[in-house]
């Protein structure tokens, strides 16, 4: 028995993992979720046996979503970051085992896997959200939620329509030569139907165009690079000469009619790691291509700090004026762009050494180019509900992505880090321009979409016209209360539980006085206590 649960929650785990980008596979998510929900709750279980058959299932899940992470510093850091982000899908493990009893127990326990996300998203160093449910839903039937709630209402509703289906085929189980009451079973259908009837209700709300929105014409620069790995940056120039050139040919493009005017023109990150505020020859050539394309390009640049920390920095560059705002990556990446403990952690690896030394930034993520207001959410800080919220307020139009995924290599990180971009475009009902290094880049509609993309390693450059939003989304009005409520749900309902179970444990201490009819032996052991 325990070595079938055990199979059964690794493949709840790649079940998830299946679920997410580039497969378009995303209603094995809930079915995942099912999975391990029937594993922890078709009979009684002690906690920690809860968590260990969730900790197998984050390894079934988080295992394959994360090999990019060692794909050129080796398998022990994607290793020990799976292993360590698998604690969070284990303690929500062991909360299911809890409120298993607990009336409409799907959805406290869908709320319990919403918590242990924000857990995951928040420790430590800040938190790694990648493998939230929603990012492996903007094929999904689920996605519209976002407009709502954002992220955190799509992943709770993939997990509830997850946790309703184990409690429906639960249902049907005979148990003691009956069938449960089919109050029950209606009860399971209800949860189970609840979140996907709601989401396709709102589906008609995600509309790409709006009869009053202004259009502009914007265009994203892949450059691509000399090469894969840590060392692309190595050809630093060239890196800055493949976005240089590759600007100058869309101006060629422009001035032949083959392309329309941009307002806009997005480099990615890294374009230019050599600082163009200290280097006159990086200054001159962006110049030069913002001048040759008549427009002003957001350009991700690397930034030499006096105290000799950097900067991840997007720097909004006019024609006529040169640098203007920038936009300071306020979420930096731990064990890449900066490493804690690093006199500990270069005894494991000899990479910690290679690991950067940047500063995260401050502001709202919000820089205007012309008379364009744009929110910037640099690679890895668009994983974070943060980053775009807070442009959104500062009045941003349009959302950029400035990434960099060259160190990845070809691997399924650019798919994953792509479908975030789309849920975040329909959670903040704008326009997302993703701009990478060597791809992939894509123009992401408000609705979700990917109107163009490119392909990878190639140079290109997308040119689309865009609308530009000024009313905003109920999931930007509300930010982060609905994943509070969500938490705060799941608490109380853990109380609550744990109320019940001295409680009942109590009563049925009673009942096994000595002396006491049809009671217990003394020191019985109950399973239901567990």
């Amino acid at each position: 028995m325990i070595a079938a649960r055990s199979v059964a929650a690794i493949l709840a785990g790649v079940l998830l993992f299946a679920s997410f980008p580039p497969r378009p596979l995303w209603f094995l998510a809930p079915v995942g979720i099912a999975l391990l929900t029937a594993v922890l709750t078709a009979r009684p279980i002690r906690r920690r046996a809860g968590f260990g058959y969730g900790y197998l299932a984050g390894l079934g899940f988080l295992v394959p979503l994360l090999p990019w992470v060692g794909v050129y510093v080796g398998p022990l850091p994607w290793l020990a970051l799976a292993a360590a982000e698998a604690v969070f899908i284990g303690l929500f493990g062991a909360l299911a085992v809890h409120l298993r009893a607990l009336p409409a127990a799907p959805l406290w326990i869908a709320a319990a896997w919403s918590a242990t996300e924000f857990l995951r998203s928040s420790v430590p160093f800040g938190g790694f959200p990648w493998g939230r449910l929603a990012f492996g839903q903007p094929d999904g039937i689920f996605v519209s939620l976002a407009a709502v709630g954002g992220a955190p209402l799509v992943s709770f509703a993939v997990a509830l329509t997850g946790t309703g289906l184990a409690a429906l085929g639960l249902s049907r189980v005979r148990r003691d030569g009956a069938r449960v009451d089919r109050g029950r079973a209606v009860r399971a259908a209800a949860w189970t139907a609840l979140a996907p009837l709601v989401a396709l209700a709102l589906w008609p709300l995600l509309r790409t165009d709006r009869a009053d929105s202004p259009v502009v014409t914007v265009a994203a620069i892949q450059g691509s690079v000399p090469r894969l790995g840590l060392d692309f940056n190595a050809q630093r120039k060239a890196v800055l000469d493949n976005h240089v050139a590759r600007t100058l040919e869309l101006a060629e493009d422009v001035q032949s009619g083959a392309v329309p005017q941009p307002d806009v023109v997005i480099w990615p990150e890294n374009a230019s790691d050599i600082d163009p505020l200290r280097n006159a020859d990086a200054a001159r050539d962006i110049t030069a291509a913002a001048t040759a394309v008549g427009a002003p390009i957001l350009v991700g640049a690397v930034l030499l700090n006096g105290d000799g920390t950097t900067s991840n920095s997007v720097i909004v560059w006019d024609p006529q004026t040169g640098p203007g705002e920038q936009h300071d990556k306020r979420i930096i990446q731990p064990f890449g762009e900066y490493l804690p403990y690093r006199s500990f952690f270069r005894l494991f690896s000899e990479y910690a050494d290679r690991a950067g030394n940047f500063v995260p930034g401050d502001g709202d993520g919000a820089v205007t180019a012309g008379d364009i207001t744009i929110g910037v959410a640099t690679c890895y800080e668009v994983a974070f509900d943060r980053a775009f919220s807070d442009s959104v307020d500062a009045g941003a139009q349009l959302l950029a992505v400035p990434t960099n995924n060259a160190t990845f290599g070809d691997t399924e990180m650019t798919y994953q880090q792509l479908a975030m971009s789309r849920v975040r475009a329909v959670e903040h009902g704008r326009t997302v321009v993703v701009a990478a290094t060597s791809g992939v880049s894509a123009i992401v509609d408000p609705d979700g979409s990917v109107q163009q993309r490119t392909p990878l390693f190639e140079p290109a450059a997308l040119v689309a016209q865009v609308p530009l939003r000024t009313d905003v989304t109920l999931a930007s009005r509300l930010g982060p209360i609905p994943e509070l409520v969500l938490c705060v749900g799941a608490v109380v309902a853990a109380g609550l539980a744990l109320v019940r179970s001295r409680r009942d444990k109590a009563g049925r201490g009673a009942q096994s006085r000595p002396g006491t009819a049809g009671a217990p032996a003394p020191g019985r052991f109950d399973r239901e206590d567990l």
